[in-house]
């Protein structure tokens, strides 16, 4: 009896150690939430936007301009460099329903941080959910990967009553493979208080007609200070809507496509169409970049 009791323990335990040796089933890696598929199908955030249009009325009136799928664009960017690594689309969830903006890659100590518009973090008190930055975006494929966000930020005064002004998020986004955002695909310079009406380059992803969302999309030239409702840089350009949260540049050469972040794509007015504006860069978004570049 002691020896078949042993020999029984003992084909139990080598089954049990088989058994362990074999493992469950090979399970397939989870589907990525943000697919090809689910990146084409993503709404320009100014299209989820219910709210009417801002008038010349409400200019009279004082009240904060709605946004509205800006920036305006001009034609698609063919001169390689930098830019398209650091520029990408990014995604998110707003109220559940699926959504894009543009954002760009900046010079961090964290090697981590993503400039983008204040709207294409937050809107109408609703931070979005399952963020993601995909730069050198190229219909559904994301060359450089998908960069999901461990945090993002906005300043002050668009959290608290989404001033056009501040219009301004940023988001640190977690290291993939091993590798920080900004070792893989480069970044861009970023100034703060720098002079108005100078020149510049606005660069986005613009997703609403006659755009699709494929291709980077620049506008270049001179600018002007809004002379309406905001102090935002303003520009002639007709992008679409998805291009919020672009990059716009100074000293930006065409022949390396770097340059220096100084503002993003923003809004526009319904009324002056043509044109695009974008949120001065001053103290209070320089103190947002070091929050983000120590979180």
């Amino acid at each position: 009896m002691k020896h078949t009791t042993f020999r029984a323990a003992v084909v139990t335990a080598v089954l049990s150690l088989a058994f362990a040796l074999a493992g469950t089933p090979a399970q397939a890696a989870p589907k990525p939430f943000w697919t090809p598929e689910a990146m084409r199908a993503a709404v320009p955030m100014d299209q989820l936007v219910k709210t009417p249009a801002f008038t010349p009325k409400d200019v009279a009136r004082g009240q904060s301009a709605i946004i509205e799928s800006i920036p305006n664009g001009g034609g698609a960017w063919t001169g390689g460099g930098k830019v398209t690594q650091t520029a990408g689309r990014v995604f998110f969830l707003f109220n559940g329903q699926k959504a894009s903006c543009s954002g760009d890659a900046v010079t961090s100590g964290n090697g981590s941080v993503v400039v983008t518009a204040g709207h294409c973090v937050k809107y109408q008190g609703t931070w979005h959910t399952e963020w993601v930055f995909v730069p050198g975006y190229n219909n559904g494929n994301a060359p450089y990967g998908q960069w999901p966000a461990k945090t993002t930020l906005t300043t002050p005064q668009w959290e608290a009553s989404e001033d056009m002004n501040y219009d301004v998020g940023m988001a640190v986004v977690n290291p993939l493979n091993g590798q920080r955002l900004t070792d893989v695909v480069g970044a861009q310079g970023i100034a703060f208080n720098q002079p108005k009406n100078q020149s510049m380059y606005a660069f986005g992803y613009p997703a609403a007609s006659p755009y699709d969302g494929t291709k980077l999309i620049y506008c270049s030239g001179s600018t002007f200070t809004d002379f309406l409702l905001t102090q935002d840089h303003a520009m002639k350009c007709d992008m679409t809507g998805g291009s919020s949260g672009g990059p716009w540049f100074l000293s930006f050469a065409e022949s390396t496509g770097a340059g220096v972040q100084a503002s993003v794509n923003s809004f526009g007015y319904t009324f002056l169409p043509g044109y695009m504006f974008g949120p001065y860069f001053g103290t209070d978004v320089q103190n947002l970049y070091n929050r983000a570049q120590a979180a």
